[in-house]
């Protein structure tokens, strides 16, 4: 197929300025590294004058320079050290935040409810009429034609029968949406109104909402964990940036099925929190402590 001669035309000129501009882009690079290459043959020229003109001065000038860039060289190491530094911090923050994260969404399984009942066992009884294993008459057989009496058995108790679990561990066999639902009914028993549960994804740190019997609001956040999980510091920490800045509690509460850590206890103390633990919650169900809110008026 022949090429139109208007069409070959277009491309050979398109080459040769291709070419040509390749050519002038050499040649002023040649150009610049003349230039370049002139210049500090000049000021290389210039200071080996004045060094064999002034040889002391020359010797400070170099050990100006040499401080110089000693100087910028410890100065770029450090600044790359704290960075890396930071970058390293910061990442360990947000694993440790991951990680808290997970936990606290992950639902912890309970033990299996153990029978609280003591086993029972019985000492059997021998029919009436029958000879025992000595060849006795059985005991409670009837005796000289009288009446029938039967024996009285003693009841035992199994040694091997599993003790039952401390009263609160019924807390920690619920789903956390249970256990804010029996957080939020013990307020309701102990005279709060608009008593609500709004846990949930995006609730800030609020499972559950109430007006106390005085009218103050009260914010509980409610962790149902096992006795080897306490709540630490930086659950403590999210719950106190918003119980009192975003929600605007009177009365702020952390409730928990186990216990607080030793820096959570203290972070609480500091903010005004009332955390209320396994024991606690169980002597504020049976009516044997105090609530959260007369905890609170107790402390404040």
């Amino acid at each position: 197929m022949a090429v139109p001669a208007s069409h070959a035309s277009t491309a050979s000129d398109s080459v040769r300025t291709r070419r040509s501009f390749e050519l002038r882009k050499t040649a002023m690079y040649f150009l610049l590294l003349a230039v370049v290459v002139t210049l500090t043959g000049l000021t290389v020229r210039t200071v080996a004058a004045a060094a064999e003109r002034r040889p002391a001065w020359a010797f400070a000038l170099a050990l100006l320079v040499a401080a110089g860039g000693i100087a910028y060289w410890r100065r770029r190491r450090r600044i790359s050290a704290v960075k890396i530094a930071r970058q390293a911090a910061q990442a360990l923050d947000d694993a440790a935040e991951t990680a808290v994260d997970v936990l606290d969404e992950t639902p912890r399984v309970a033990d299996p409810a153990r029978p609280g009942d003591p086993a029972l066992s019985a000492a059997p009884v021998t029919p009436a009429g029958s000879l025992a294993p000595d060849g006795s008459e059985a005991a409670g057989a009837p005796t000289g034609g009288g009446l029938y009496e039967p024996e009285q058995t003693a009841v035992l108790v199994d040694p091997a029968a599993p003790v039952a679990d401390p009263p609160h561990a019924a807390y920690e066999a619920l789903d956390p949406y249970e256990f804010e639902e029996a957080v939020a009914e013990l307020c309701r028993r102990d005279g709060c109104w608009d008593v609500e549960v709004v846990g949930g994804a995006g609730d800030l740190g609020a499972d559950v909402v109430a007006r106390t019997p005085d009218g103050r609001l009260l914010v509980v956040q409610c962790k149902r964990y096992g006795d080897a999980n306490r709540v630490g510091s930086q659950d403590m920490q999210r719950f106190g940036g918003t119980c009192f800045t975003v929600h605007g509690a009177d009365v702020a509460v952390m409730v928990t099925t186990s216990d607080f850590t030793a820096p959570a206890l203290e972070y609480a103390e500091q903010c005004g929190i009332v955390c209320v633990n396994g024991p606690d919650l169980q002597r504020w169900r049976d009516g044997t402590g105090p609530s959260p809110w007369e905890v609170a008026d107790a402390e404040g």
